[in-house]
């Protein structure tokens, strides 16, 4: 039981009746229930729902409480739930995104912010040192591979997801090292794609590992991409669009390029994707203000076509194997060939992902 005679459930996400009245509160308070929701706490009063709280992954999401029942302390006995569940799936690095009037109910509750959108949106993580300790490993990376980079050393950057890795990829990554000293490379950490997270960095690795000045860097929390930057607050798609990437790159210039001395950092052209294209102009409004200068490469073409991992997927979907080996580097096409990749290719021919 809650103080106030308020009642406390966690919501059966698979119960359409639940849901609905989850979805109808979340609406209320002018949001929208986010798409990868793993658990969800609401308090009841009565009936009523007057409060929810969620989280997907290690993200804290969809707090609301009804303008009824503020100033009696349920956003802290929300987030308190949800650590503790969090925790208990050993889970205890936790973000939270939400909007900037919010950021002083988090803070008082152990999160600190990391990057802010002014009016748009404010990232918070529950470590005082938590992006410092990540600069920290990423510095370490760096003196492991290249040990006598300076911090005269100008640095270039790419930041991938490579899903799976191929040929443009590699193009991309090859022009790249011969245009500066060092090329620092970010992998997308995060396992919302058609292959793994772990299975990216190893395809990454075999296939630049004929380049001598190069360093592989998971990007962790904070290299945030469009499959996890969580829109519920935000209600135009362009907004969303945009949001994300102001704060991603605000990240970026802020706190790691300083930190490896990045000066460039390279795109491949994204002809098609308006989303991509959107973030590649903003990222050419920003970062010269950081002094980086950003780079946009042409696309790797085969048979007059942008050589893209969309496509490659689109390929194994349609069992055309022969045809992939055409388009991806040999390490790729080898792992594609081994027992090893034989669920992802299941996972794909069933159900085409996006990402």
């Amino acid at each position: 039981m809650w103080s106030f005679n308020l009642t406390e459930k966690i919501v059966n996400l698979q119960s359409h009746v639940e849901m609905d009245q989850l979805e109808e509160f979340i609406e209320k308070q002018n949001l929208s229930l986010d798409r990868d929701v793993e658990y969800t706490i609401a308090i009841f009063d009565g009936q009523k729902i007057v409060a929810t709280g969620s989280f997907g992954g290690r993200i804290l999401k969809c707090i609301a409480v009804d303008e009824d029942y503020k100033n009696m302390g349920l956003s802290a006995k929300l987030v308190t739930h949800l650590v503790h569940e969090a925790y208990s799936r050993g889970k205890s690095h936790l973000f939270i995104y939400t909007m900037p009037e919010n950021k002083t109910i988090f803070s008082h509750l152990g999160f600190y912010s990391v990057a802010e959108v002014p009016s748009k949106v404010v990232l918070l993580e529950n470590r005082p040192a938590g992006i410092k300790n990540y600069l920290k490993q990423i510095i370490r990376e760096k003196e492991e591979v290249i040990p006598d980079a300076g911090s005269k050393n100008r640095a270039g950057a790419v930041i991938v997801n490579c899903n799976p890795f191929t040929l443009g990829h590699q193009y991309l990554i090859e022009y790249a090292a011969s245009k500066c000293e060092t090329l620092h490379i970010f992998i997308l950490d995060e396992d919302k794609s058609s292959f793994p997270s772990a299975v990216r960095y190893r395809l990454v690795k075999e296939g630049v590992k004929h380049l001598d000045n190069v360093v592989l860097h998971s990007g962790k929390d904070y290299i945030i991409s469009d499959a996890t930057f969580p829109s519920y607050f935000i209600k135009e798609f362009h907004d969303v669009v945009e949001t994300h990437a102001w704060l991603d790159i605000d990240i970026f210039g802020r706190c790691i390029a300083p930190a490896l001395g990045i000066k460039k950092r390279f795109v491949g052209e994204e002809p098609y994707c308006k989303v991509t294209s959107r973030y590649n102009s903003i990222m050419q409004e920003i970062l010269p203000a950081h002094d980086i200068e950003v780079q946009v490469i042409p696309r790797m073409l085969y048979e007059k076509e942008p050589i893209s991992a969309s496509r490659v997927r689109e390929l194994i979907h349609a069992g055309k194997l022969d045809e992939v080996k055409k388009l991806v580097p040999e390490t790729t096409y080898q792992f594609l060939l081994s027992p090893d990749a034989e669920e992802i290719i299941k996972r794909i021919m069933k159900g085409h992902k996006r990402h």
